[in-house]
């Protein structure tokens, strides 16, 4: 048999097939970096023809890549000014427990998903989130993927909170002069949440203990609290210096304050009193070890607000209601955002150029232009349009084949180009077996958005990728098993709420 034809696929798609394939092995049983590897693929679908110059290029001026980089410095005028301290002081909170952790994360994310872009969301949470973990003392690695799952179940519960149900429904409305209701998928996405929390949390042993990356970077941004001097404390009398309190490891002493609450300035021969406070800015570790030392008393956590963080917080309130309402597309919001941020001095453009993380830029860019490889040659379609081959005539089984195959493509392309992909096949495939095709669609809205495998599936798991410290096989430990149980959830649940009806 020809190859340039062989099950269907021609030889470009095969190269495709391949060097994903390839591409995949070498991320999962070797340590080499994930950006070298994405680069390496792109470069051989360059030399190979699959794809052009300008093709091949693509990744880096994708909209999503592009936002993604910009967004990471809005977050640290965010971070600097202790918008996300404060977040995590006063919302969070400390709860008991890793299933109430995981409750008090998610269900809050993917209420604001629903309505706001899931890259927003998701951008803002993953300080806060590295921030509240180690007051909780949880990896951030715990967390991080929970957060972008949430992001991505709550986007489905309306019409407006991700692109793919946008553009399945606005094709529905053409097809039929009948819109659907922005809560179409309220119940549907509500129910698949609950079963993804509950999921997460008994499967909560397949999510790695990483230690991130970033953990030790520039930590005096990270966590501030203040430490007591009890009053039998041995270095009271003794200046400061000799207590070795000022300069400390991992942190250092921002202010310092008699027990009558006079400033006292940090000095090296100044004497030390009881019931004094000093406040530290540094690696939450390094300042318990440094309480335990010293025979001191840890405080509350200080959030030093100011100007600066009133500032940051309307900067950043005002990119996402622009947005969400439509007035600016989330790029043009973001950029504005970010130089608003370095002109109002939130945050320096050293301390923006440092918080950009160019390694999950660089996959990003790559896992674009794979995504372009895949449908370009076809690979996407020919799948999409073989099951109907093999899955028969009984219409649950239809519908759990098709949303199973948009699972998988998703993986691999953007939600919303599978959404745009999946609608005719699925529309069809209910009229030809001769039901509404609203039922079939509402599980598909859910389906193309449900990727939890791989950390190229989504924005917002390339978001997390680098700073909880993962690897690529770790999505797939608890992602492949989250795929199977939302589809079950999601078959189960449309068929209770939307039960298939015959074509009049």
């Amino acid at each position: 048999m020809d190859l340039n034809e062989l099950w269907g696929f021609g030889l470009p798609a095969w190269i495709t097939i391949v060097t994903v394939l390839t591409m995949f092995s070498i991320l999962l049983f070797t340590k080499l970096r994930a950006d070298m590897v994405f680069m390496g693929a792109v470069g051989l679908l360059l030399v190979t023809g699959v794809l052009d110059a300008k093709e091949a290029m693509s990744g880096f001026s994708s909209t999503s890549v592009v936002v993604i980089g910009v967004l990471f410095v809005v977050v640290a005028g965010l971070t600097y000014t202790g918008v996300l301290q404060w977040i995590v002081k006063n919302l969070l909170g400390q709860p008991k427990g890793y299933a109430r952790t995981v409750v008090r994360l998610m269900l809050p994310v993917a209420a604001l998903s629903s309505f706001l872009s899931n890259t927003t969301v998701v951008a803002l949470f993953v300080g806060i989130v590295k921030i509240w973990s180690k007051k909780l003392n949880i990896s951030p690695s715990k967390l991080l993927i929970p957060l972008s799952y949430a992001s991505g179940m709550g986007g489905v519960c309306t019409l407006i909170g991700t692109p793919p149900n946008l553009i399945i429904s606005g094709l529905y409305a053409d097809k039929t002069n009948h819109a659907m209701n922005v809560l179409a998928t309220a119940l549907p996405g509500i129910f698949c949440l609950a079963v993804g929390v509950l999921s997460v949390i008994a499967l909560r042993r397949l999510l790695p203990d990483r230690q991130s990356p970033e953990s030790h970077d520039d930590a005096t941004t990270d966590y501030t609290v203040e430490l007591i001097v009890p009053s039998d404390n041995r270095f009271i009398g003794e200046t400061i210096g000799y207590a070795e309190l000022v300069d400390v490891e991992g942190g250092r002493l921002l202010k310092w304050r008699h027990f009558d609450n006079v400033k006292v300035p940090i000095n090296k021969n100044e004497f030390l009193m009881g019931g004094d406070r000093l406040t530290y800015a540094g690696d939450v570790d390094k300042i318990q070890q440094l309480a335990q030392t010293h025979g001191l008393t840890i405080g509350d956590e200080v959030v030093n607000v100011g100007l600066g963080t009133l500032i940051s917080s309307v900067i950043m309130i005002a990119m996402v209601v622009l947005s969400a309402t439509g007035v600016m597309s989330l790029l043009q919001c973001a950029f504005l955002a970010a130089a608003a941020m370095l002109l109002c001095r939130c945050c320096t453009p050293d301390q923006a150029m440092k918080s950009i993380n160019w390694d999950i830029l660089l996959v990003f860019a790559g896992s674009v232009v794979l995504g372009l490889a895949i449908q370009k040659t076809g690979i996407a379609e020919r799948l999409a349009t073989g099951i109907l081959d093999v899955c028969g005539t009984n219409p649950i089984v239809v519908m759990t084949v098709i949303c199973l195959v948009g699972t998988f493509i998703t993986e691999f392309i953007s939600n919303t180009a599978a959404g745009a992909m999946f609608f005719p096949i699925m529309y069809e495939a209910a009229e030809k077996m001769g039901y509404d095709p609203y039922p079939f669609l509402i599980a598909l809205m859910i389906s193309v958005s449900s990727s939890f495998a791989t950390p190229i599936g989504s924005p917002t798991h390339m978001l997390v990728y680098g700073p909880g410290g993962y690897r690529f096989s770790d999505f797939m430990r608890i992602g492949l098993l989250m795929n199977l149980i939302i589809l079950a959830a999601n078959i189960f649940i449309v068929n209770i709420i939307y039960p298939l009806t015959p074509l009049q």
